[in-house]
């Protein structure tokens, strides 16, 4: 797959993160491009060393490296994210950029603000709702999607929220949206974070905007966390791919005395875990929580059972990747006869995959929809 990212503002050798041998997918699209040329074309003499920019959801760092001559900030949920917008400006030895996570503050107000959007609404809509206050009449509102996921509520929140907004003409099925912040604009409360009841275990389960099933419990992670085990053997558990938490709450009730650590790449994910946990078990010291790129930063042979409900996709992409990086550093991370309890629909075929990273894998309860499976590290 091309690596070359030639555009006005210079060529630039950009990789998606995690790299991988034999990539299909280029780490930068049409949305990006898009963008790109029309701050070129209409703001090339005002985007100077002094701009105070700021770039939202940047995947894998193409917007912050063709822009950082400026005083750029690169504000995501995601690790990863940020991982790759490091490793890319060293690649192309350009300026770091400064990454800022989701759940810090912004500070002081922006001449540019760009925004990849992305697929969840109530990201961006809690995005907007603490960008506004960091805006000014003259703040360069842009921005930019891939048409597939341009809706009318996604205009909605931006003129309910900055003010007056329009879009470009499409162009290689990406287009551009453009907002005209209204300080005398009457803007609601932002919603988030929201929380729900966890019947039957009588927890107010609060999680941050991007956290999936934010709002009620999905019904993979209810069979789940009906299927856990419960035997005292395992003293050191990890919940990986956390979400709010509510798996290695679980796991921490069925398991008193464990060390129970919490991995998500996701810093609103991590936030809502910690919060989550906090709340109802104050009194276990033995917790860690984690953003990280799945179990990189892991120590090997450090665990006795990892739980994991893997995603499959990454943003707009969809495939099994992340769930082998997942399976693969879980066989490394688990002591010999450490387990690897996985949840994911039927189709997905994780058993085969499990199989061969730990030669061996077993159904350990199924419904209609879910399988669970169990690996064992020999």
């Amino acid at each position: 797959m091309d690596t070359i990212f030639s555009l006005a503002q210079g060529q630039f050798t950009l990789n998606r993160v995690p790299v991988r041998q034999q990539e299909t997918l280029r780490a930068w699209d049409a949305a990006d491009e898009l963008v790109l040329d029309y701050l070129h074309q209409h703001h090339s003499n005002d985007l100077i060393s002094s701009s105070k920019v700021l770039i939202i959801n940047d995947q894998f760092g193409a917007l912050s490296i063709a822009l950082n001559k400026t005083q750029l900030s690169n504000w995501s949920d995601s690790f990863i994210a940020h991982q790759a917008v490091k490793f890319n400006c060293q690649q192309n030895n350009v300026t770091p950029v400064q990454c800022i996570s989701s759940i810090a503050d912004l500070e002081g107000s922006y001449d540019f603000v760009i925004i990849k959007v992305q697929k969840s609404l109530a990201q961006l809509e809690d995005q907007l709702h603490r960008l506004r206050p960091h805006l000014t009449a003259n703040t360069v509102i842009i921005g930019c999607s891939m048409v597939k996921m341009l809706h009318s509520s996604t205009l909605a929140l931006f003129e309910n929220i900055i003010g007056s907004t329009k879009t470009s003409l499409a162009k290689k099925k990406a287009r551009l949206i453009f907002s005209q912040y209204q300080p005398t604009l009457a803007v609601k409360d932002n919603p988030y974070p929201q929380s729900f009841s966890l019947d039957n275990r009588q927890w107010d389960i609060l999680n941050h905007a991007n956290v999936f099933s934010r709002a009620k419990l999905d019904i993979g992670c209810r069979f789940f966390m009906d299927n856990l085990p419960s035997t005292q053997k395992y003293k050191r558990i990890i919940d990986l791919g956390c979400g709010s938490g509510i798996i290695g709450m679980v796991a921490a009730s069925l398991h008193p005395n464990a060390q129970i650590d919490f991995y998500d790449e996701s810093y609103m994910a991590i936030a809502s875990a910690e919060h989550n946990f906090k709340q109802y078990f104050a009194d276990h010291q033995q917790v860690s929580f984690q953003v990280d790129d799945c179990l990189t930063s892991r120590d090997k042979e450090s665990a006795d059972l990892i739980l994991n409900n893997p995603p499959f996709h990454q943003q707009n992409a969809i495939g099994d990747f992340i769930a082998m990086q997942m399976f693969k550093q879980s066989f490394k991370t688990l002591i010999s006869g450490g387990e690897l309890w996985v949840i994911g629909n039927s189709h997905l075929q994780y058993q085969q995959k499990l199989k061969k990273i730990f030669n061996n894998c077993e159904s350990m309860a199924t419904n209609n929809k879910f399988v669970i499976l169990r690996a064992i590290k020999k």
